[in-house]
């Protein structure tokens, strides 16, 4: 079993900074990429960042210069800091991630989510 378990949601101001982190724990072999996705009532998930087991990163155009994603392989943890918040950030984002748990079986997980709240 793997579980991807987040923290760091929360309220702020608006112009105000969060960070999120999520950490992947169980029977891993190898995790190829992760991100953080986000959702708002009656609306679809959408890709909020992205980073792969290279580094490279990719990132929603509403957060491009604001939202830094970063991973520690070590400790199977991703991380998001959130700046220059504005109220239309305000979600639950969720932690995903593409996970191995052997050479040829892998799934992909998501987080319980975190609600972050940013008011005007």
């Amino acid at each position: 079993q793997v579980q991807l378990v987040e923290s760091g949601g929360g309220l702020v101001q608006s112009g105000g900074s969060l960070t999120l982190s999520c950490a992947a724990s169980g029977n891993i072999f190898r995790i190829i990429a992760m991100g953080w996705y986000r959702q708002t009532p009656g609306n679809e998930r959408e890709l909020v960042a992205t980073t792969n087991q290279g580094g490279a990163t990719n990132y929603a155009d509403s957060v491009k210069g604001r939202f830094t994603i970063s991973r520690d392989n070590v400790r199977n943890a991703v991380y998001l800091q959130m700046n220059g918040l504005k109220p239309e950030d305000t979600a639950v984002y969720y932690c995903n991630a593409y996970i191995y748990t052997t050479v040829t079986d892998w799934k992909d997980y998501w987080g319980q989510g975190t609600q972050v709240t940013v008011s005007a």
